[in-house]
């Protein structure tokens, strides 16, 4: 009565990808989640670099990040909603608001924690702030860089179903919703399980890139 059980949950996975009902859903949430990744890793390592650079900005912008990153996201949905109106846009935003604090911390304490004799080493050669930050600190903290790829992962898919808990018409977080209010309960399990599908498969396709680029290095 309240997880339907396996036979009937894969028959639903199974009649409406034959329907195709659910390919429409699946898109949506997938294409949602890459863009979600791709920019909270951008702007995230943006971010870290920025205030890297400056350490005024970095004394200034820390506490704001951290009292940010403690805050529900479901709570600024609203917010957000009102701001970028209920679609796309906004599931996404509410994605970066995740993603994006998180890959900051990693990536800035990984730049801070980088050994300071190597600094000292291409300072006493003449080195620039520029070469300073190209020639040890990135190079340095790139496996930290790579490896956030798979913590952003998972975030991802966090705010994405935390988005269309709150906005969507469409997605897998929508059936989600949709499936408790009419108390389907196989609509709800089998929605469940092909996330827990979809994102082994992304986690996997980052961990493949990881080894690839770690590999090149």
């Amino acid at each position: 009565l309240l997880f339907s059980y396996p036979t009937k949950v894969f028959r639903q996975i199974i009649g409406d990808m034959m329907s195709g009902s659910l390919w429409p859903h699946l898109g949506m949430t997938v294409s949602e989640t890459a863009v979600g990744f791709v920019l909270g890793t951008l702007f995230g390592t943006l971010l870290a670099i920025l205030i890297w650079w400056s350490p005024f900005l970095s004394a200034v912008l820390d506490p704001y990040m951290v009292v940010f990153n403690s805050m529900p996201k479901v709570a600024l949905g609203p917010i957000f909603i009102v701001m970028f109106g209920a679609g796309f846009t906004s599931i996404v935003v509410t994605t970066l608001s995740i993603t994006v604090i998180i890959n900051t911390l990693v990536v800035y304490n990984s730049f801070c924690n980088v050994d300071p004799n190597l600094i000292k080493v291409v300072k006493s050669f003449g080195a620039s702030r520029v070469q300073v930050f190209t020639k040890v600190i990135l190079p340095a903290s790139f496996p930290t860089v790579v490896s956030t790829l798979k913590v952003n992962v998972g975030m991802s898919w966090v705010g994405v179903i935390v988005g269309e808990f709150l906005v969507a018409k469409t997605g897998l977080g929508y059936l989600i919703i949709y499936g408790f209010q009419v108390f389907n309960f196989t609509l709800v399990m089998s929605s469940l399980l092909i996330i827990a599908a979809v994102a082994t498969a992304m986690y996997q396709m980052v961990v493949y890139i990881e080894k690839l680029l770690l590999s090149r290095r």
